[in-house]
C-alpha cells in the first residue's frame, strides 16, 4: 500500500579515486576530482533533505559498502539501495520501478548538478501532484539532471544513447509516443569538465575547496 506521496532518489557512485570525474584530473589530479565529487554528493543530499518533499534514497553504485556510503546514512538519515547491472537507463528504470511501488510519484536526481536548489525539487513536485505525468530538468549538454514520475513506462528509458546531447530529446520523444503530459523545468548544468569549475567558483559553489586542491 502507497502510503507516502513523494520520495527522491539520488545516484551516486562510490568516490573510488581514480573512477570517478575523470576529466577533471588535469585540474584536481584522481584525489581532488574524488573529494570533490564527495562533496557534491553531499550537497545534493542535503537539498533533497532540507527540500522536506519526503524520504530521501540513495542508490549506489556499483555496491553500497563504500565507507562514504555509511557516513551519508549517518548525517542524512536516509536509506541505501544498490543500483542495478547495466546501462544507465536500465539503471534509472529499475530505481524509479521499484520506488514507485511505495509512493504516489517520485524523483531522481544526479549528485553532479549543484545548480539544483530546494525550490526546484519542490516545483518538480508540485508538478507532478497536478497529475502531468513526468517532469524533467533539462541541462545545458542535451540531457537532465532531473526526472520524476507519476507511473512508470519502461520505454522512456530504452533505447537511449545515454552520455550524448540527444538524451533529453530522446526522451521527449518517448514521452510522446506515450501520449504522457510532461513539464520541464528551468535549464541547469553538470560539473563534468575543467571550465566548470570556474562557473562553480562564479556561483560560489566549494570556492575555497577548489582553490585549494588547485594549488597542490
Amino acid at each position: 500500500m502507497k502510503t507516502i506521496d513523494c520520495r527522491i532518489i539520488v545516484f551516486a557512485k562510490a568516490p573510488v579515486a581514480g573512477q570517478v570525474k575523470t576529466r577533471l584530473f588535469p585540474s584536481l589530479g584522481e584525489n581532488g576530482a574524488t573529494a570533490l565529487y564527495e562533496q557534491m554528493v553531499r550537497h545534493c543530499l542535503s537539498t533533497a533533505v532540507e527540500a522536506r518533499m519526503g524520504p530521501v534514497d540513495l542508490w549506489c553504485a556499483p555496491t553500497m559498502k563504500h565507507p562514504f556510503f555509511s557516513r551519508c546514512v549517518e548525517t542524512f538519515q536516509l536509506k541505501l539501495f544498490r543500483q542495478t547491472d547495466g546501462d544507465m537507463g536500465r539503471r534509472m528504470g529499475h530505481a524509479l520501478k521499484e520506488t514507485l511501488k511505495r509512493c504516489s510519484h517520485a524523483l531522481l536526481i544526479g549528485s553532479d548538478c549543484p545548480s539544483l536548489t530546494c525550490d526546484d525539487l519542490k516545483q518538480a513536485v508540485d508538478v507532478l501532484r497536478n497529475r502531468v505525468n513526468a517532469v524533467i530538468g533539462p541541462t545545458e549538454d542535451g540531457g537532465y539532471a532531473l526526472i520524476g514520475l507519476r507511473q512508470f513506462a519502461p520505454e522512456i528509458f530504452q533505447g537511449i544513447s545515454w552520455g550524448t546531447g540527444s538524451v533529453l530529446e530522446q526522451t521527449r520523444t518517448r514521452l510522446k509516443c506515450l501520449g504522457w503530459q510532461w513539464q520541464e523545468l528551468r535549464q541547469f548544468w553538470d560539473v563534468d569538465r575543467p571550465e566548470d569549475l570556474e562557473r562553480l567558483i562564479l556561483e560560489g559553489h566549494f570556492t575555497d575547496f577548489i582553490k585549494r586542491w588547485r594549488s597542490v
